[in-house]
């Protein structure tokens, strides 16, 4: 998990097999499931509960549902995407946008989420981690991070679906965002999202190095080498796919079979 993991007593190392997580991320806006490129040119795709029954039948492990624009427009459906979805998917869910309390948490966690992510309340109150992993668990709380590289070679921290800059170092922001109680950290390169190019394995690296919680990367995922890839070069919990599933390029059966053929410790089908 992450660098190090003090509460199982080892550290791991950068390219140890360890259990690994295949989630779809599946970015929605209203009642629609849509894609862009770095967060930018949004397209629509379909309906993103009829796409979660298709991954759940492929056997992937957690779904990650993100409004990009819920903020925005200060609403979201996403409490009743889920309330729809959890009837036939019955793996983890975790649901992103708009979340800017307790109050906001606990409705989500009623209508079936698993936990939450949070990115521009926690950037502008940091004390919201502390108050939701105080209030239902630091288990419940995925502080999201969505990166891009400065000019400087450092990377900045990006808020309200990566439309506005924050002037925050994202090493510095995770590092503090853990010992506020976050749970898990949701890892999203901006430069490489929808590219299908692959990770940034060097950010994720960093963010993993200091990291004591899960780490899920996202944004670049194109193809199975991609994933093996940065599960060799980091140490990523888990791999985000999405416009790549989206768009019928990877199907999630697969890239499991061809993990556990390379020897990586994902959950079996059989």
């Amino acid at each position: 998990m992450g660098a190090s993991s003090p509460a199982l007593g080892f550290q791991l190392t950068v390219g140890e097999h360890r259990p690994v997580r295949l989630v779809a991320r599946m970015d929605v806006k209203g009642k629609n499931l849509i894609k862009g490129v770095q967060l930018e040119g949004l397209r629509v795709i379909g309906s993103p509960n009829e796409r979660a029954r298709q991954y759940y039948s492929q056997g992937v492990d957690e779904l990650l549902y993100i409004d990009n624009v819920a903020s925005l427009y200060d609403r979201n459906y996403l409490a009743e995407l889920v309330t729809d979805v959890i009837r036939d998917v019955f793996i983890p869910v975790t649901v992103a946008g708009g979340i800017r309390s307790v109050k906001d948490v606990r409705s989500l966690l009623r209508a079936g989420a698993d936990k939450v992510a949070i990115n521009t309340a926690a950037i502008r109150s940091p004390s919201l981690i502390t108050e939701i992993a105080e209030s239902f668990g630091s288990q419940c709380v995925v502080v999201s991070i969505e990166a891009k590289k400065a000019p400087s070679g450092s990377w900045e921290a990006l808020i309200e679906g990566g439309r506005e800059k924050t002037g925050v170092n994202v090493l510095e922001w995770a590092e503090e965002a853990i010992s506020l109680g976050a749970g898990e950290i949701l890892l999203t390169s901006v430069d490489r999202d929808g590219t299908e190019k692959g990770f940034d394995l060097n950010l994720i690296r960093r963010v993993g190095a200091l990291s004591t919680v899960p780490v899920i990367a996202s944004g670049g995922m194109g193809s199975v080498g991609h994933a093996k890839e940065l599960l060799l070069a980091t140490t990523a919990d888990a791999v985000a796919i999405g416009s790549a599933a989206h768009y019928d390029r990877l199907n999630f059966c697969e890239v499991r079979r061809e993990l556990l053929v390379e020897g990586f410790e994902v959950k079996s089908l059989v």
